[in-house]
């Protein structure tokens, strides 16, 4: 296992990777990524096709050791979040998905300057203070200042609503240098971020489909390989898309052409998926339709990660 910390920008080590939605984000803030820790190997793969030199490691969090990290200034992750949602009916540490103990273990073991770990807004609930308490006890007993936040993507200009709650932790030095990213005042509606791609076939309804896709999206929801397909979420996410003009029962091949019915209803497709969820047009999904969104559907938002990232950088 190599670590490859250079110091000449500030280093990251990221915990569970996923499609690169993170990555892309702390790339742009002026991280340096020396290790990818990913343990899905379809992850892996869009990973590598994109940065063929990143040092991507295909480990179970749980089998991770990152004493070769020593050094690195950020540890960042996204880990998994249906221990704490709805969905996935709230075990919290008694769900064997739970991977914040291992979070707080290469924390421990590559002593960074600062920790990003995100999460569902349902982690914020009463129902897990004591969780959250304890997770911060921790920090405090390695040396860490630390405080949670929740931010909605849409006020980063990312086309979806999608709140998250999200933990920074700095070594005590640090902690007075250190402020919460600033919203921007204007928000971009998914016809705004969509229209180029809903055009491209030539599809005639394009014009009404934009004044109907007026606002932000619903978070969309990517679901895992036992629950949850190529939609766009549960019924109530659904009927939020049907009334921006997106039937949300599917992702599509291609966009709508020409013959397409000027008031129907188009799907999203996997490019059209990336965009609402901040990803550039130059990120590529390399597997299959399913898994793709899936990597689209479970990512961490670019801007919102660049948004913080760049608030650590400048705290360290």
């Amino acid at each position: 296992m190599k670590s490859n910390i250079n110091k000449k920008r500030k280093t990251v080590l990221e915990l569970c990777a996923g499609g690169g939605g993170q990555f892309l984000g702390l790339e742009e803030a002026g991280f340096d990524c020396v290790g990818a820790v990913e343990i899905e190997e379809e992850y892996c793969r869009t990973l590598k096709y994109n940065r063929p030199e990143l040092n991507v490691l295909n480990y179970d969090l749980k089998q991770f050791n990152a004493k070769s990290f020593l050094g690195v200034d950020l540890v960042a992750g996204g880990v998994p979040c249906p221990p704490f949602s709805i969905a996935g009916k709230q075990l919290g540490q008694e769900d064997d998905r739970d991977l914040f103990p291992y979070a707080l273990k290469v924390v421990e073991q590559a002593g960074p300057r600062a920790v990003l770990l995100e999460n569902v807004p349902g982690l914020a609930s009463a129902k897990f203070v004591n969780y959250r308490k304890n997770i911060q006890q921790k920090l405090t007993d390695m040396g860490y200042w630390s405080d949670w936040q929740i931010l909605n993507a849409s006020n980063f200009k990312v086309p979806q609503l999608r709140p998250r709650f999200i933990l920074v932790a700095l070594k005590e030095k640090f902690k007075k240098s250190f402020e919460w990213p600033k919203p921007f005042l204007n928000r971009i509606t998914v016809g705004e971020a969509l229209f180029d791609l809903m055009s491209e076939k030539g599809w005639a309804g394009v014009h009404r489909w934009l004044k109907k896709a007026n606002n932000v999206g619903p978070t969309l929801v990517g679901g895992s390989k036992k629950h949850g397909g190529p939609d766009l979420g549960p019924t109530r996410a659904r009927q939020q898309w049907k009334n921006l003009g997106v039937d949300g029962l599917g992702i599509a091949d291609f966009a709508p052409e020409i013959k397409f019915p000027e008031d129907g209803l188009p799907r999203l497709t996997v490019r059209m998926a990336a965009r609402i969820q901040g990803f550039p047009d130059s990120w590529h999904f390399p597997g299959r339709k399913t898994s793709s969104y899936r990597q689209i559907g479970n990512a961490f938002p670019p801007a919102v990660a660049k948004a913080v990232s760049l608030q650590i950088i400048k705290a360290i």
